[in-house]
């Protein structure tokens, strides 16, 4: 059985994001950039299923420019065994959305014929929390959202997911072909050791250019201006609760 994982490279999520001077968006160059923790999560996932006999191959899928290799690399070192890079030049965090990622995604579920789909719930640059979703509804197929376990049945024709909801945990039953996306407690990211990097090196990548897959990927959404949110001011004592009513509803104005 076959699985398909998506892959989105992004700021790293220990870098501080800057915006740019003339507000168009947050500035990439020379900024650390890294697999999406959340692709990461589905990565491993993958893998894990593929090292306990459910999968029998996994191939990891990012849409972007050449620079995305290096998180499709970093799947293929933690154990995928090829890779599938959609190249665009549109810039992944504002030009390139959901819309236009889940009929690529669809364009290689076509080809590749997988019976799991898996995505990152969101990624961390837009957290959108969209592809997944338009995905399987692009495809027919049934899905589940943030996935925090999964446990195939013993034919391998259906999943059983478990997910967090507002009021605990759910389980759903889903038929094979599905699509899920996963959460931060499905599981936790191996690392990718130097010597599997190297490795990675000698796996299959193909570069297919996104534009040769006739799909409309033009941008749905128009940013007019990025702005950094406003500096927290410190906090100040009062000496009595009507100071502090009187302060609330004329300063803060979140009292009428």
């Amino acid at each position: 059985m076959r699985a398909l994982v998506a892959v989105k490279r992004v700021i790293d999520y220990a870098v501080k994001v800057r915006v740019k001077p003339d507000k168009s968006g947050v500035e990439l160059n020379n900024i650390k950039m890294s697999m999406n923790p959340f692709c990461e999560i589905a990565v491993e996932e993958g893998v894990r299923l593929k090292e306990a006999g459910t999968l029998s191959e996994l191939v990891a899928v990012s849409c972007g420019p050449d620079k995305s290799q290096e998180s499709l690399r970093q799947a293929l070192a933690m154990g995928a065994d090829r890779a599938i890079l959609l190249k665009t030049d549109y810039r992944t965090d504002m030009e390139l959305q959901p819309l236009a990622v889940a009929k690529l995604l669809k364009k290689m579920v076509e080809k590749e014929d997988p019976m799991v789909v898996l995505l990152g719930k969101q990624a961390i640059d837009d957290d959108s929390n969209q592809t997944g979703q338009l995905l399987a509804g692009m495809l027919g197929w049934p899905q589940a959202t943030f996935a925090s376990k999964l446990a195939f049945n013993s034919g391998l024709t259906g999943v059983d997911v478990t997910r967090e909801v507002d009021a605990g945990l759910q389980t759903i039953s889903l038929k094979l072909p599905c699509v899920v996306t996963c959460d931060l407690r499905l599981n936790q990211p191996r690392y990718a050791t130097l010597p599997n990097l190297m490795k990675a090196k000698k796996k299959p990548l193909e570069v297919v250019d996104a534009a040769s897959l006739g799909v409309d990927m033009s941008p749905r959404l128009e940013y007019l201006s990025v702005e950094e949110p406003p500096k927290r001011e410190g906090g100040r004592k009062v000496d009595s609760v009507d100071e502090l009513l009187d302060k609330l509803r004329n300063e803060a104005k979140v009292l009428a």
